[in-house]
């Protein structure tokens, strides 16, 4: 597993000044593109993310929808699961004018509503620490990849400083809340593990202080 640290206090892709749109995930926003219109560009870490995939993708979690336009023309399928129907439609809004073909469909990220073995890859951003039944999901995860597939993920990360690990414990309660289920203090590197996957590459950066992983896996 390579490791590559990016520890930092400022968040990442601040735009130098240009205007910034879309979103990951309403309960955290953070950019996925940075300037506008003919100009706009993926940011670094969306395009870390999806970039060199190939293939039918799944993704949990429709933000915005703008993300679904960041995918490389390599991809041939994109799925987008999410259970809320407002954003839904607005990753159908969003995604209107792009060319690979998408399937946007309501489902549970504990109970994918997708074959076995019928994805090339899946995409999960800042979904992961929010998701109730964490082993559920990436059990989901698991059955849905085909063989070589790979995780891509971009999540929390329970903090390496016991102190801060408690002061995350503390807040998460009142965290949770405000932020669409979230859990600061969840040790989401074990879960992945723990479902079954080996990490080929992590990178670690804070945002805003927050420890945050990004990196990907593949089932062993």
């Amino acid at each position: 597993m390579a490791v590559r640290p990016l520890e930092r206090s400022d968040p990442p892709d601040t735009g130098h000044g240009q205007a910034r749109w879309g979103m990951e995930q309403f309960h955290h926003p953070r950019a996925v593109c940075v300037g506008r219109g003919g100009h706009s560009r993926p940011t670094s870490q969306r395009e870390r993310l999806v970039g060199g995939l190939t293939g039918r993708v799944l993704e949990i979690g429709a933000g915005d929808g703008v993300k679904l336009t960041c995918y490389p023309p390599e991809v041939e399928e994109i799925v987008l699961i999410d259970s809320d129907p407002f954003l839904r439609a607005a990753a159908r809004l969003a995604a209107a004018g792009i060319s690979t073909p998408l399937r946007i469909v309501d489902g549970d990220p504990a109970r994918l509503p997708v074959p076995d073995a019928s994805c090339d890859a899946v995409v999960c951003s800042l979904v992961l620490c929010c998701a109730p039944q964490i082993g559920a999901t990436l059990s989901e995860v698991r059955r849905v990849l085909r063989r070589g597939g790979e995780l891509r993920f971009y999540e929390h990360q329970r903090s390496d400083n016991p102190i801060i690990t408690l002061t995350e414990s503390l807040m998460t309660p009142v965290w949770s809340r405000i932020f669409g289920g979230c859990h600061p203090a969840r040790d989401t590197l074990a879960a992945i593990e723990g479902a079954g996957f080996v990490i080929e590459r992590l990178d670690r950066f804070s945002f805003y202080r927050v420890s945050h992983v990004f990196g990907v896996a593949r089932p062993e």
